[in-house]
């Protein structure tokens, strides 16, 4: 029985799917205004798994993601400059060259760790008419006003839920924190739906409040529902937008469906440099492809999944080492076993416990570091095999690796490739005269040197073209 920890209610609860045997899940995507870093590998990594698990339980699962290329303002508020925008007068190059360019590097990055690509990953710029629709929606039932400017706002107060995710009052939510407060709201705890531009900017659209851009809440509220309908299983995503983003999303949410539209809210926590919250103006960001040349992509990822998903992930370069040591193990095994069986066949005894609890870590909450540290006693189970030539335990031993190492943890191993044997000169030498006798008709003296060449350990291949000498 599957249990996953629900923010909404503060508990573990069992996992029930709305439609039986299918997930719908949406998790926030990345704004691509700059390279991809360790956060995203976090986040990406954590839902990753939880995907793979589904899809391991039997499940189709419907993964939706959004990429925001546009509304994400600096400060994460309704007042300043759009990321995307900012970013492209630094690089004096158009925004939506900026988006492209990021989104590349994205998945880009993606694909190193293998991570699955999701069922839909979904532009924001591409969907402004139906964001425009749940605006008019949301202002015709009530929740939301445009002031002169051409802003369009969701009064907080009229929606009583507000707060019920991140469980603050509103005399709470007024975010000095980091979010500057735009001067024509109603309520400083008001959150944008639509922002007013001016004719300088680039990444416009005409709506029935004037020449602006959607908020950046907005554009999740109306994907999930555009791709998953009025209600889905799961919302995820990254546990330093619980606030507000995803309150935000609730309510809109909410107002446009009628009900709080996700059955369970996720979040995955934050990543910490030598324990310092990671950022750009503190001079401690690592963008992934810094840590792929000195690591490999995927002891990134394992060094992430050590930790659940709902933990801090300390990065430390001893942290980083500590892993690379134990993937190497892993990797180690794996190829022993592979070259001892080609074919997995269902364990027993010692193999289907170490099997067992590995799915029991996953059934609690997706608990990947249990499920290493059971991984990491199944190596030395291994280890016993391959030592022992044990083919029919091998076989097992495969079923484990494919299943749970492969399949949910996601890792790969590439393939190292064979150093070349030399052949003795005398082997060259037996196999050359061979062939000549073979040219010659001298049938007899062929399967001489043949018989020699096999009792010496190697078949000759014939073909056309010449011979290949193989070694037994």
């Amino acid at each position: 029985m599957l249990k996953i920890y629900n923010t909404r209610t503060r508990r573990k609860e069992e996992f029930v799917p709305l439609t039986k045997g299918h997930v719908g899940m949406y998790v926030c995507g990345p704004t691509v205004y700059g390279p991809p870093h360790l956060g995203h590998a976090k986040s990406y990594i954590s839902f990753d798994v939880i995907n793979r698990y589904f899809n391991f339980l039997g499940y189709k699962v419907k993964y939706v993601q959004n990429i925001t290329d546009v509304g994400h303002l600096v400060g994460d508020g309704d007042d300043g400059e759009d990321k995307i925008a900012r970013q492209a007068k630094l690089e004096k190059i158009d925004p939506y060259q900026i988006a492209y360019k990021y989104e590349c590097d994205y998945f880009a990055a993606m694909d190193a760790l293998n991570i699955l690509r999701p069922s839909i990953s979904a532009r924001a710029t591409g969907f402004i008419i139906d964001i425009i629709d749940a605006v008019k929606d949301i202002i015709d039932k009530g929740y939301g006003y445009v002031t002169k400017e051409g802003n369009v706002y969701f009064d907080v107060h009229k929606y009583r839920n507000y707060g019920q995710l991140s469980n603050r009052r509103l005399d709470e939510t007024v975010s000095g924190e980091r979010i500057e407060i735009a001067s024509d709201k109603r309520h400083a705890e008001d959150f944008a739906l639509w922002k007013a531009v001016d004719d300088k900017t680039l990444m416009k659209w005409p709506s029935p409040w004037g020449i602006g851009c959607p908020g950046w809440h907005i554009e999740c509220s109306v994907l999930c529902r555009k791709f998953l309908g009025e209600r889905f299983d799961i919302h995820g995503g990254g546990i330093d937008n619980l606030f507000p983003h995803h309150e935000c999303e609730i309510a809109q949410g909410d107002v446009l469906t009628g009900g709080v539209p996700m059955n369970f809210f996720m979040h995955n926590n934050l990543v910490t440099v030598n324990g310092t919250k990671m950022g750009k103006s503190l001079g401690n960001f690592i963008t992934l492809t810094d840590l792929f040349e000195k690591y490999g992509a995927m002891v990134v990822r394992y060094f992430i999944l050590m930790s659940h998903y709902r933990s801090i992930v300390d990065f430390t370069d001893e942290g980083l080492k500590i892993a690379q040591k134990q993937f190497a193990k892993i990797e180690q095994m794996v190829e022993g076993i592979e070259k001892l069986a080609s074919t997995p066949k269902e364990p027993t005894t010692e193999i289907q416990t170490s099997f067992n609890t590995c799915i029991d870590a996953m059934n609690d909450d997706f608990n990947t570091p249990v499920l290493i540290a059971e991984v990491l006693n199944f190596v030395k189970l291994a280890n016993t095999i391959i030592q022992k030539g044990d083919k029919s335990k091998a076989e097992e031993a495969l079923f484990v690796i494919n299943k749970v190492i492969k399949d949910i943890l996601g890792l790969k191993f590439d393939k190292k490739p064979q150093e070349e044997e030399k052949i003795d000169d005398e082997i060259e030498s037996l196999a050359k005269a061979r062939w000549q006798a073979k040219q010659d008709r001298n049938w007899q003296e062929a399967d001489r040197l043949r018989d020699l060449l096999a009792q010496k350990g190697y078949t000759i291949k014939d073909s056309k073209d010449g011979y290949e000498i193989i070694k037994n």
